[in-house]
This record gives structure tokens, sequence and C-alpha cells, in this order.
């Protein structure tokens, strides 16, 4: 269905904590800077116009128009350090090396934030094994994910750990989003990485809804190319279901690796489902 690789960014202890309570800006601005020194071959260092862009993975990251982004970042609100998860999804997953080396380049060499503060790494893991620590980089063997599941549960917490920012019927949601509207956004998420066509759901759900705690957060992000603020506010908070049918969980639990809604390459829309 899904293949795709997990990277976990371990710092070492920092006297400074993120002064942000949303860390993806910083995460992806900073990332993009260090990805194009890596791979760009261009003498212009412009994207406009260039022979190579094409076959180049900052463009397809960052530049490259009307297509889905194959990767997203991932991590908490209100974290206390800048320990970071990122995920490489599809074709993406054949460059881990350029990204785990623009990783380094971002976080000991480039800096993070306007200060510019750079780190050292403790570990980096790839779905789960050590692929960097101690200054040596060990990526041999490392092959991408399939996602599966081995329990589908009938009572389940979804969890919106970092702002849901999503449309539904033409409006932006501020309230409890329907569960219809949450899959629909995770199937489109995956045709659109796979480059298949759209598809309404195939089935119909069936749950109960047994409780919601959820509330909307104001927050924006700075843009560079724009230079301005942009709102990137959404939905946070907990909903329950019990009785729900193992498609509807399926995809639920799919979305805890795409992330859902908008902007999840900023690491908004991270979901977190736990049986009840």
């Amino acid at each position: 269905m899904l293949r795709y690789h997990y990277l976990y960014v371990k710092l070492a202890p920092h006297k400074n904590k993120p002064h942000l309570p949303f860390i993806g800006s910083t995460l992806r601005g900073a990332f993009g800077v260090s990805l194009k020194k890596v791979v760009c071959i261009n003498p212009s260092y412009t994207c406009e116009g260039c022979f190579a862009k094409e076959n180049c993975l900052f463009y397809d990251f960052y530049e490259k128009r009307n297509s889905a982004h194959q990767y997203r970042f991932d991590f908490h609100l209100n974290p206390d350090s800048y320990d970071f998860g990122l995920y490489l999804f599809e074709e993406a997953t054949q460059k881990l090396p350029y990204v785990v080396s623009a990783i380094h380049k971002m976080l000991t060499e480039q800096g993070l934030g306007a200060q510019r503060e750079k780190f050292e790494i403790d570990t980096i893991t790839c779905n789960g094994k050590t692929i960097y620590q101690n200054g040596t980089f060990d990526l041999k063997e490392i092959q991408p994910q399939e996602f599966k599941l081995d329990e589908l549960p009938q009572s389940i917490k979804l969890h919106l750990a970092t702002p849901l920012r999503m449309k539904y019927q033409n409006r932006l949601l501020h309230n409890k989003p329907p569960l219809e509207p949450l899959l629909y956004s995770i199937q489109n998420r995956l045709s659109e990485i796979k480059n298949e066509p759209k598809v309404k759901l195939t089935f119909t759900p069936h749950y109960k809804e047994k409780s919601a705690k959820v509330r909307f957060v104001d927050q924006t992000r700075r843009s560079n190319r724009q230079r301005t603020k942009l709102q990137i506010g959404g939905i946070v908070g907990e909903i329950e279901y019990e009785e729900i049918d193992e498609k509807s969980v399926m995809l639920l639990k799919l979305g805890e690796v795409l992330g859902v809604g908008k902007q999840t390459v900023f690491g908004m829309g991270k979901v977190e489902v736990k049986s009840l």
C-alpha cells in the first residue's frame, strides 16, 4: 500500500529549548537551505530554467508545483528540544543519503532559527535502526517499510497532536471534524503520493462517537519567499469512537504515517490512534 522511511533525530543535550510551540516552519526552512547546498549542481544556484530540476530532490521537495510532497516532519507541540522525526514516502525513500546529509549539515553547520543555533547530534535512526552515531554514518541494509497493521481495535481514541487544518463544505474547520472528511483526506493524500487518481471512499464508515474535546489554536509561520506571516492555525484535541469498522481504523492508522489535512510537510495534522 505505502513504502516509507521514518527517520528520528535525537540531539545531544542543549542549553536552549525551542521558543516556539510549533517548530515545523523552523525545521522545514533550515532543511531546505541545507538540502539545496547538498544537491544543487547548477552554477547559477537557481531553480527557474535549471537543466537538472526534473532530477533534483530540492526541486521536488520545495519548488515543484501541483504535486504532492513525498515527505513530512514529525514532532509534538510545545517540545522540550529540537528532536524530530521525518517521513520519506515512495520514490523519496531512494534519496535517503541526500536527506541524511542535509539533516547533518542543517544541525551542525547551518543552524536553526534566526540565531543559527547549532547542535550536536546524538543519534539518527531509520526505521528503528541506528544510521548515525559518534560522527559515523551507516546506511547499509536499510530498506523502506511497508505499511501494515497487526491489530484493528473497535474502540479508539483519535489524538489530534498538532493542528489539523482542513476545509469542510468549503470552509476552514474551527470545530470538531466529522470522521468522513478525515478518512477522505487520508485517502486523497495516499493517492497523491502514489501519483494515482483521487477516488471517493469505497465504503460507508460505521462508528459511534463516544466523546470529543477539541479546540482551534491560532498560529502563524514566517514565509521568507512571500516575506510575510501566514496563518496556519488548526484543531487539536481528542475524539473517541466505539464500534468503528476496520476500514476506517486502517485509514486512520495510515493517517498516523501520512498526516491529515493541509500543510502536513510542516508537521501539521499529526494524529495518533490509541486503543480504548
